[in-house]
């Protein structure tokens, strides 16, 4: 991607910016004089006929007023950032202004969540007041990719069931927010061999879940499944220290059935949370954690498995 903050791009934002202001007044002061009488003190143009341009300098008052907005204009950027690297005489720039709002902001709302600062997710699982303001977090950091009632779609987990690609203990959770994750799966369909000793391991693969459409295909594909145990363990129960899902259940990440296995063993999987520890405050980690806690049944905070991928 190009930077248009350094080198020929800059030097071309700058340039052209300051072309164009030196043009428009070109152009202000050529139409602010009378040009050239003519007889019936018209330029010639006509349109509809009897609609005549008339030959007449723009008023002086139009006239002042763009002098002044190009003024106003060069004012504002020798100032402001707006001629390529030039950062301006002022030093204002749009990142500390955020800061400073966000700043200010959050100094406003820490007392609000000191409150729940003494008190653990689980709890705030179930306080009421807590779990009204970690909806407001949750609705607007996360629901974009989770969805707004947490149930997620092909590629974003369900954070409503008791399947967790790293753990739903309260850490896990708090982990993932802070930090983000990012789970990768390799391609393996070159390490399989085959297409058709890929359809036969991801024919064994289902019958983790006991969803395969032919035994003997996946009793041939059994031998294969060794470059899987690696990240997947030796019973496909998963691994949440990786981040690898259990392929024993019937919960699927990613597309379900004997293509969704095999397009995921041949093309490999990429999935990134974004992490939030830069966004939010630990205390809102905190209260979003509770309410992420407060989404799914009591037991998935200990469940073990991971989602499918």
């Amino acid at each position: 991607m190009a930077d248009f903050t350094t080198g020929f791009w800059s030097a071309y934002i700058a340039i052209t910016t300051s072309l164009a202001i030196v043009f428009c007044l070109i152009v202000l002061i050529a139409n602010s004089r009378k040009q050239p009488e003519t007889a019936d003190n018209t330029t010639g143009h006509v349109w509809d006929e009897d609609l005549r341009e008339a030959n007449n300098p723009l008023p002086r008052w139009w006239v002042g007023l763009f002098i002044l907005t190009i003024v106003f204009s060069i004012g504002y950027l020798i100032y402001y950032p707006g001629l390529g690297a030039f950062a301006g005489a002022g030093g204002w720039s749009a990142v500390d202004e955020y800061d400073k709002e966000r700043t200010a902001l959050e100094q406003a709302t820490e007392p609000i969540f000191a409150s729940f600062v003494g008190k653990t997710p689980e709890q705030l699982a179930l306080e009421p007041k807590a779990l009204a303001i970690g909806e407001r977090l949750f609705l607007n950091n996360c629901a974009q990719c989770h969805g707004s009632d947490a149930r997620g779609s092909r590629g974003f987990p369900n954070l409503t069931d008791k399947d967790w690609l790293y753990g739903g203990s309260a850490e896990a959770i708090k982990t993932s927010i802070t930090g983000g994750r990012h789970g990768v799966m390799p391609a393996l369909g070159a390490a399989i061999g085959s297409p058709v000793e890929v359809e036969r391991l991801a024919q064994y693969v289902l019958t983790l879940s006991g969803t395969a459409t032919d035994e003997l295909k996946a009793a041939l594909g059994r031998s294969k499944f060794g470059v899987c145990a690696g990240c997947h363990g030796a019973k496909g129960e998963g691994n949440p220290a990786l981040g690898a899902p259990n392929l024993t259940d019937r919960t699927w990440l990613h597309a379900p059935g004997l293509d969704g296995v095999i397009s995921s063993i041949n093309n490999g999987r990429n999935n990134m949370m974004p992490e939030h520890g830069s966004k939010l405050t630990a205390s809102q980690i905190h209260v979003l954690t509770g309410y992420v806690m407060s989404l799914s049944p009591p037991t998935a905070a200990a469940a073990p498995t991971g989602r499918r991928d």
